[in-house]
């Protein structure tokens, strides 16, 4: 596979971030994959390597980039419950500061980039989104429905809030699929939230499908925390290459 530690165009500046795609001439279908709050790291790397393995041009954004270049934490701050948590207080300013509109803006330019790629196939993209990349996600794709044709996300937290701009009421925009894997016993997708989602989907008419991964904790699919769990992981993977091998024929 062709790898590369690369810096993207943004909104405010260069964005440091992963770009992952199969040997070959494709055209291959492009996904976007939005980082969890944790960043661009090994394992992120890992997980975009495996979605191009299928078939994907796979770019990795360090979403903090007016903030902090990659890494944003260290290996210990995710594996220790404590130094994890201290690490989070940091990170939290950082996720505050990435409003909607510098989301969207940002995802103009990431998707600008991406299809400047060679072997990039033209056309709608996919997008994959983890925790916070997951809410993330969902901004873009209902702000840009004529760019993002699908959605993968899982454990996603604040997809609905009592905020007047929560991003479950602007679903109404997409035109595209969604599918949602939620963490189970969830503080930041409770079950009343999860219904929310579901009843605003429907209502929008938007495909979608949302499933509770019982007894998988919030962050399940990240192997280098304290929150994964194998059984959840390994279903996401079954749930995600479902969705795009469907929505995004690839080679």
């Amino acid at each position: 596979m062709h790898q590369a530690s690369i810096d993207i165009p943004a909104a405010d500046g260069a964005a440091d971030g992963y770009f992952v795609k199969p040997d070959g001439p494709g055209p291959y279908p492009g996904i976007l994959l939005f980082m969890d709050a944790f960043g661009v790291r090994p394992r992120l790397r890992e997980m975009a390597d495996r979605i191009a393995a299928r078939g994907y041009a796979v770019l990795v954004p360090n979403l903090f980039y007016r903030n902090q270049a990659s890494p944003l934490v260290s290996p210990e701050e995710l594996s220790d419950a404590e130094k994890r948590g201290a690490a989070f207080g940091r990170l939290m300013p950082m996720m505050q500061t990435l409003t909607a509109d510098r989301v969207v803006a940002d995802t103009n330019a990431y998707l600008d980039f991406l299809a400047a790629q060679d072997g990039v196939a033209p056309g709608p993209v996919g997008a994959v989104g983890y925790c916070m990349g997951g809410r993330n996600a969902l901004i873009a794709m209902s702000a840009l429905p004529d760019r993002i044709a699908v959605l993968g996300s899982f454990h996603a937290g604040r997809v609905v809030t009592e905020e007047e701009n929560s991003p479950h009421l602007a679903v109404g925009s997409i035109t595209g699929e969604v599918y949602f894997g939620h963490a189970d016993n969830d503080g930041s997708m409770t079950p009343e939230n999860i219904a929310a989602l579901e009843k605003a989907l429907t209502e929008a008419g938007v495909k979608h499908t949302s499933e509770l991964y019982e007894g998988a904790p919030h962050g399940f699919t990240m192997s280098d925390t304290a929150m994964y769990d194998e059984a959840g992981e390994q279903r996401h993977w079954a749930a995600l290459f479902d969705l795009l091998d469907r929505t995004l024929p690839h080679p």
